[in-house]
């Protein structure tokens, strides 16, 4: 029933709001905290109450003929709640507030689509639906002129690569007769078979991470775009990638994935390296944290394709950690953005003498986004480590140089903002974090330390889980 309930709750928020003008914002803004806020209630009771009954078996928790919800999908489904409902908290001042609220409420609605279906053809259909909302928030709402080529962009890559797939979906269908994941894993497809199929779902999941080359995209996008679609790319979007890996291109094609996987660690590497070695000379705050969700979303590919439980686990532990990172650095940048109107790193410095919240704040997540003991982060990182240095040797030295770099970038980039002379020229006026931001802020800071202090918390959501892949036997 809680499942029925959630859809429901939002389909209602998201017509609700078409009824009413511009003019009755009070209204709108209540219904959408109300339709939010409700969604994210009810998926927390799901999962502590999967939690607790430990019924995170496979496909146990919904059991439908198109939507299924396991351990790993629970997951992806709560951070899609809570950042969609911070973003709407953001934006609770904004003058287009009731447009932003029509499309953040129906990317939730089609994101927890995607993340508990198991019919292909409905997976396909609400995974590139997702673009339609994206495309207005940074293609209308976005902060430059440049905005018009980062979108297309995003919309280019993105699309590009799921035609491949649809191609794919539809050849499935003729051969099997079938698109629903439960019956197509019981379905011996051919190795030649395997191959191209896989080939037709990687370059489209690859493009969502996104793996090298196909990274292009996100920096541009990250820039143009407003904060919260800045948070929700890097908090929930780029995970729809890894979920499909996982759910789809693992599971049916087991032969084919373990095939290419010299092929995907090469890439998965080089983008590490070339995404972090990118961040280190950038000016714009951002573009670093862009390239810094390239680089850690590279690692995460690569402990995927470790075909083992521990490289796994890691890569959702670090998915879901990175989610609350990377938003919460996003929010940090989009409040500095808020009040002195620059991105630029040359124009801030010392403020902690006038924004000490602020930088306690920053520099925690900053700790979080290298990897510090004691975050979520670190725990992701370790597993992805040791899976694939059980899968191969030389890759675990190599992805580890990326680790380095990111420390030297993320702690460059604290030291810069946060120390130093305070540049009166530029910085002069202030205002410290006020309580709606403390609000935004304070949940993700929790999930990350809850992550690294008490892991299992979320790793018991997955384990089980893994057991019915059948990647992991190979």
């Amino acid at each position: 029933m809680l499942f029925y309930l959630i859809f429901l709750t939002l389909l209602f928020g998201l017509f609700s709001i078409f009824f009413f003008y511009k003019e009755e914002l009070y209204i709108i803004k209540l219904i959408s905290l109300l339709s939010t806020g409700v969604v994210l209630i009810l998926a927390t009771i799901l999962v502590f109450f999967d939690y607790l009954k430990y019924t995170y078996l496979s496909f146990s928790l919904i059991d439908l003929n198109i939507f299924n919800l396991d351990g790993i999908a629970l997951l992806f489904f709560y951070l899609s709640c809570l950042l969609i409902f911070l973003c709407l908290i953001f934006i609770w001042e904004e003058k287009n507030f009731k447009e932003y609220s029509i499309c953040l409420i129906a990317i939730e609605l089609f994101l927890l689509i995607v993340f508990s279906a198991t019919n292909l053809l409905v997976f396909y259909f609400f995974f590139e639906a997702i673009l339609v909302p994206m495309f207005f928030i940074i293609g209308v709402w976005g902060s430059r002129e440049r905005k018009i080529r980062a979108v297309y962009l995003f919309f280019f890559y993105t699309l590009l690569g799921s035609v491949l797939m649809l191609l794919a979906i539809l050849y499935i269908y003729n051969i099997s007769g079938t698109l629903n994941l439960d019956k197509l894993l019981t379905f011996q497809f051919t190795i030649l078979e395997q191959k191209l199929l896989w080939i037709a779902f990687f370059i489209s999941f690859a493009s969502k991470i996104p793996l090298f080359p196909f990274h292009i995209w996100l920096p541009e996008a990250h820039v143009e775009a407003p904060t919260v679609g800045s948070v929700l790319l890097a908090g929930i979007l780029l995970k729809l990638g890894v979920y499909g890996f996982i759910r789809f291109s693992l599971t049916l094609f087991p032969l084919a994935s373990l095939f290419f996987s010299p092929f995907v660690y090469t890439l998965g590497t080089f983008g590490l390296i070339l995404a972090s070695m990118s961040a280190i000379r950038q000016t714009d705050i951002k573009r670093i944290i862009a390239y810094s969700s390239i680089s850690h979303m590279n690692l995460v590919v690569l402990g995927i394709f470790s075909f083992n439980t521990i490289g796994l686990c890691g890569s959702v532990l670090q998915s879901i950690s990175h989610g609350f990172v990377s938003a919460g650095m996003f929010f940090l940048v989009g409040i500095l953005y808020s009040r002195y109107h620059s991105r630029l790193v040359f124009y801030y410095g010392g403020l902690v003498h006038t924004m000490p919240i602020y930088c306690i704040f920053f520099f925690l997540f900053t700790l979080a986004n290298i990897s510090l003991p004691g975050t979520s982060s670190f725990v992701g990182e370790l597993l992805i480590f040791v899976g694939v240095y059980n899968f191969n040797i030389i890759n675990c030295l190599h992805s580890a140089l990326g680790v380095i770099l990111c420390g030297s970038y993320s702690l460059w980039l604290a030291n810069r903002i946060l120390f130093g002379n305070l540049k009166v020229n530029y910085t002069l006026f202030f205002q410290d974090l006020n309580i709606r931001e403390l609000f935004i802020l304070n949940p993700l800071l929790v999930f990350v330390f809850i992550g690294g202090l008490y892991p299992v918390f979320f790793s018991s959501f997955i384990d089980l889980t893994m057991i019915n892949l059948s990647f992991i036997n190979l």
